[in-house]
């Protein structure tokens, strides 16, 4: 069988790599070291035309099923790595058959969980993790996914203002249904607790964790958070007719937490005056869709949460209340965003994206006004951000040149 590569590639260099080597014998030249987590197959980085790629090797079955799925899951619009290719015919120099191979996208400003954790780990970033894998968790079952292998090793992170936003990376188990079966969806928090459980474990044994956090308690706190939010999101609502202001606390509720309700089901409970309601269809990024539509901006979703905060205290503190909000927001853009971000040095704005970059500078100007007693200003809070916190961070969406110490 000759070496066929499928997919959406959009790179020519791609065909053009050593596909007769096997994947962990590639010279470094084809690649980039990266952070990444721990994985049962060899995954490598390689930079073409400015891109970044991860390339996994793994049977041609698999491949061809993990690719399907993620692009399943990019049409659903559910936070996972974007597919590129799958490369299947791969032999060696010997004409012996090797593994095919799974290439993705690499997600920018994205860190695997052990290099969010690396140094000894705080209770409050551990549960910023598990907050934001519980959210990514619902929002998969939400979409009729079954992951089957959920865990914080399977999962990338990007920041997101005070918080993290999660993204599945590793799909192969999983399996997508009009709608997941209640067996599916307890199975996939078991597994979950016993992976997350596992991982912790790991991070204890390496003195990477607080000797405030017992690991069993954490891993129990992902199925805790998981169970509420998905009964925030599926729960009846019993309500009398008069009380139909109860529903609209229920759908600003979920507002905050950053979904939408498309529809809502009523129905009449027999022999009563009351009725059942319950949220029917509920769509993740309510912030982040109306960021988007009022700015351009394509952040995520407490990212949005933050900048659209700003821009409100913006429409007040100019007296433009009954402008409309599209025009308040263009000048916000222009006046407020984007004088933030082009201040900050060319050489620095790869250590984080710009929406983030916007709202660090803006906690910085909260903690600089404390101090000072009264408001320091953008401009003054922008240049000490640069100067004293800035400079000091990793860039995250650089290639480290250093060696990987989690490289197998």
């Amino acid at each position: 069988m000759p070496l066929q590569m499928i997919g959406a590639p959009g790179d020519p260099d791609l065909i053009r790599l050593p596909w007769d080597v096997p994947l962990e014998q590639w010279p470094d030249h084809h690649l980039v070291t990266l952070p990444r987590g721990i994985s049962r197959h060899v995954v490598r980085f390689a930079r073409l035309g400015g891109r970044v790629y991860a390339i996994k090797e793994i049977s041609e079955r698999y491949a061809k099923r993990e690719y399907k799925l993620l692009w399943d899951l990019a049409r659903l619009d559910t936070p996972a790595v974007e597919p590129v290719a799958v490369v299947t015919g791969r032999t060696d120099a010997d004409g012996d058959e090797l593994d095919s191979a799974l290439i993705t996208r690499h997600l920018q400003f994205s860190l695997p969980y052990r290099a969010v954790l690396s140094g000894s780990v705080r209770p409050d970033t551990l549960t910023r993790l598990l907050d934001a894998l519980a959210v990514l968790l619902v929002r998969l079952h939400l979409t009729g996914f079954y992951w089957g292998d959920c865990s914080l090793s399977n999962t990338l992170f990007r920041r997101d203002a005070g918080a993290f936003a999660a993204y599945l990376v590793d799909a192969e188990t999983g399996e997508l249904h009009p709608m997941i079966s209640e067996g599916q969806r307890t199975h996939d928090i078991d597994v979950a607790h016993v992976n997350i459980y596992g991982e912790l474990l790991d991070l204890e044994a390496g003195d990477l964790l607080h000797p405030s956090i017992d690991p069993l308690v954490f891993a129990e706190q992902i199925v805790e958070r998981y169970e509420r939010l998905w009964s925030e999101l599926n729960s009846d609502e019993i309500i009398e007719e008069v009380d139909w202001h109860i529903v609209d606390q229920r759908i600003r509720r979920l507002n905050s937490l950053g979904f939408d309700v498309a529809e809502m089901m009523v129905r009449r409970k027999a022999g009563t005056g009351r009725l059942i309601v319950r949220p029917k269809v509920v769509d993740a990024g309510h912030h982040q869709r109306r960021l988007l539509r009022l700015t351009g901006l394509d952040v995520e979703e407490n990212q949005a949460r933050r900048l659209l905060n700003d821009l409100d205290s913006f429409r007040v503190s100019n007296g433009l209340r009954h402008e409309d909000e599209a025009i308040v927001a263009h000048r916000w853009l222009a006046e407020v965003f984007q004088p933030v971000v082009t201040g900050i040095p060319a050489e620095l704005r790869r250590k984080l994206e710009p929406a983030q970059l916007f709202h660090e500078v803006l906690d910085h100007r909260w903690f600089m006004s404390e101090a000072a007693g009264g408001d320091v200003g953008l401009e003054a809070a922008l240049r000490s951000y640069v100067e004293n916190v800035l400079v000091f961070k990793p860039d995250e969406n650089a290639v480290i040149v250093t060696s990987d110490p989690l490289s197998p």
